[in-house]
């Protein structure tokens, strides 16, 4: 049974996100805003969080810093506000979602189900192999199951998501991807609204990817393509 972190300082929504989760199998554990998730979440152990933006004493961004700090755990935000700024400033930080209120709670189980499959799922392949990809006269090397990139022998840092969508790339090199195709493998489910969460994702992780950011070509009206120049 996963154990979630549910943030929020409406006590209407966390109660609504909260009844929901427990219907789904989940424990829950609620906070009332940032500061006390950050407490919460350095006394416990949580498989994934929902955390809201606009909050008092710590806003969700700040929140979400601080745990990735010291973790991983997969992040679904919630807010009002569904500006593009808004959205890359979540995903750079490193979180996996974002739900633009007001949402609908079934949705968010859907996504957090397969948020949770998928990690499951990652954590398999980790386990049971060893795998190095090495393109451009090993100017970029992804260590797929230490989940380290390397550009020109220096390390650079990704959120989780950035590794996922760029590894699911790498594994299926050459290959023309459809927006469909790779919300559903990468995101893990049929995707609700807009596929901008796709497209902004691109757009960090060739920012990410510098000189080799030219190695994902998009497919106009299609989706998007990996390949070594």
């Amino acid at each position: 049974m996963y154990n979630i972190l549910v943030v929020d300082d409406e006590e209407m929504i966390r109660k609504l996100v909260s009844k929901y989760a427990q219907f789904e199998g989940y424990n829950v554990t609620e906070a009332c805003d940032g500061m006390d998730a950050v407490n919460k979440f350095s006394r416990g152990s949580f498989d994934i969080v929902i955390m809201d933006i606009m909050m008092p004493e710590l806003d969700g961004f700040s929140a979400s810093r601080k745990i990735r700090e010291s973790s991983n755990v997969p992040i679904i935000m919630l807010s009002a506000r569904g500006e593009e700024y808004d959205k890359i400033n979540g995903f750079e930080i490193g979180i996996d979602d974002y739900v633009v209120k007001p949402f609908s709670p079934k949705e968010l189980m859907l996504r957090i189900n397969a948020i949770m499959k998928r990690s499951s799922e990652s954590k398999r392949q980790d386990e049971n192999k060893n795998e190095i990809i090495s393109l451009a006269n090993g100017g970029l090397v992804a260590d797929l199951t230490a989940r380290i990139v390397y550009i020109d022998g220096e390390r650079i840092d990704m959120s989780p998501k950035e590794y996922e969508l760029f590894f699911y790339m790498l594994r299926n090199k050459n290959i023309a991807l459809s927006r469909d195709k790779l919300l559903s493998d990468v995101w893990g489910y049929d995707f609700f609204g807009d596929d901008r969460t796709l497209d902004t994702h691109i757009k960090i992780l060739r920012k990410s990817l510098g000189k080799y950011s030219d190695f994902i070509v998009t497919i106009r009206g299609m989706g998007y393509r990996f390949e070594e120049k």
